[in-house]
């Protein structure tokens, strides 16, 4: 079930919400609770039954490593460091085997020249967000940062379906208490009427804007054999503004839809293509995974407290690990590279003192988030390749099939990351008015989610398959 789906749109959804709130008006509250787990796991299991056992099985084992790191009479036997050791380590190994296991027996045949058949395992779907979660939730644990220890209370915070399949990363302390809040019981209508404004607005980003974009980079870089030099630039920011429309369309309808609850998620997204240096650009984009990295992860490795040569080995490691995160593929692992290398000379620039004009910073970094992307989107290094010797091979330039509309959503695309408010800052001033506007684009992005249905082009979102 999709959040740009008819079924989830006008039927999950509303359901849901009416008899959430029916319950807790009766005083219901564990009901209302235990309600939305199952809301949430049926919303979890919509694509596939057979994912339910895993994420079932992966919260009972960190509920039990999460209750024992907050013992205070526990084993004398284990030491709490073990514990949480333990409790790590088998999370990785579980998200390992289902995402990294014919990754690994691929490149063992091919180093090794062996012939082992490959498990062509199923990936269960969101296992990397919810067992990034868990283990921000173990190591929280492990600080006696945590105060719920009630299986219902973990399992909502675990599956909470707004966020349950592409993020935001949550931290156990952000959502917990605001469930426990007796004035997050009863409807608000401020909440109800933001919320409809955000998924609008996020609804639109995704169906409108990064749909139409996802056929043009389609058509770069899996159908063409040859692009010439406009349309390997077309191809590379037709990619570009499909990921930042779709992923930051879904965390709008995530952050939207979890309001109508009265629960608030943290930011994901602040107009990431504004950033003018690569360090910027991380703490605009996919908020949550970057604080993730930096504190469950770049800190832990020494950050840059062991001196400058381990700072930049550490970021290094750092992004390479964050590559890998999103998929089994040297071409994750490469983007990941990149982005530590970026991160590296930016540090080293800084240490220097030079400050490039605004405009030249921002075109730069542009510029490099853009073709990292390439290796990001492409299945195989010859589709990489084949877009980024169109871009600078200064080969076949010509006009030739980059048609007029192509060119007019590129410049679009443009105009709404630079020079319009995005929708945190369009939340905080947020007037009734609006209101009228959220249903203009709700109305169009339902024409167009029809039209999409009726050719069968509807998508799922990017990060689902991370």
């Amino acid at each position: 079930m999709l959040f740009n789906s008819f079924e989830f749109i006008f039927a999950f959804l509303p359901i849901v919400f009416i008899i959430y709130f029916y319950l807790n008006s009766k005083r219901l509250v564990v009901g209302a609770k235990g309600f939305l787990v199952f809301s949430s796991l049926f919303f979890y299991s919509w694509w596939n039954v057979i994912y339910l056992p895993i994420i079932l099985s992966s919260m009972l084992f960190n509920y039990v490593i999460g209750n024992s790191l907050n013992k205070e009479n526990r084993e004398k036997s284990f030491t709490k460091k073990s514990i949480l050791i333990f409790g790590i380590i088998c999370n990785l190994c579980l998200l390992a085997y289902f995402k990294y296991a014919d990754f690994f027996i691929e490149n063992l045949n091919l180093s090794l020249n062996l012939n082992i058949n490959s498990l062509n395992l199923l990936l269960p779907l969101a296992i990397s967000f919810f067992t990034f979660q868990q283990i921000a939730y173990l190591v929280d644990s492990y600080r006696n940062e945590t105060k719920e220890y009630d299986f219902l209370n973990y399992a909502l915070f675990v599956t909470f379906f707004p966020q349950l399949i592409a993020g935001p990363i949550v931290h156990h302390k952000e959502m917990m208490p605001q469930f426990a809040s007796k004035w997050n019981l009863v409807k608000r209508y401020k909440n109800i009427a933001l919320g409809l404004f955000i998924f609008s607005i996020g609804l639109f980003k995704k169906v409108v804007i990064a749909d139409t974009f996802a056929v043009w980079a389609t058509k770069g870089f899996d159908e063409a054999e040859v692009l010439t030099f406009f349309e390997g630039w077309a191809t590379s920011l037709s990619y570009t503004f499909q990921l930042y429309f779709d992923f930051s369309g879904y965390t709008d309808m995530a952050i939207g839809i979890a309001l109508l609850f009265n629960i608030k998620l943290p930011i994901n997204f602040n107009s990431p293509y504004k950033a003018l240096d690569i360090q910027d650009f991380w703490r605009r984009w996919h908020i949550t995974l970057s604080r993730f990295l930096r504190d469950y992860v770049y800190i832990p490795l020494g950050g840059n407290r062991l001196g400058n040569f381990r700072t930049y080995t550490n970021l290094l490691a750092t992004f390479i690990i964050g590559g890998l995160w999103h998929g089994a593929g040297w071409t994750f692992i490469f983007w990941g590279f990149l982005h530590g290398i970026a991160l590296a000379i930016h540090r080293l620039w800084q240490s220097i003192g030079f400050k490039l004009p605004k405009i030249i910073a921002w075109f730069i970094t542009f510029n490099f988030v853009n073709i990292a992307w390439v290796f990001f989107r492409a299945k195989e290094w010859e589709d990489a390749i084949k877009v980024l010797k169109a871009m600078f091979g200064f080969s076949n330039i010509i006009w030739q099939n980059l048609y007029l509309m192509q060119s007019f959503y590129v410049i679009l695309g443009f105009v709404l990351i630079i020079l319009f408010r995005n929708s945190n800052e369009l939340f905080k001033k947020f007037k009734p008015v609006y209101l009228y506007f959220s249903f203009i684009l709700f109305i169009f992005s339902i024409l167009q989610l029809n039209n999409f249905m009726i050719s069968g082009n509807n998508s799922e979102f990017l990060y689902f398959n991370f």
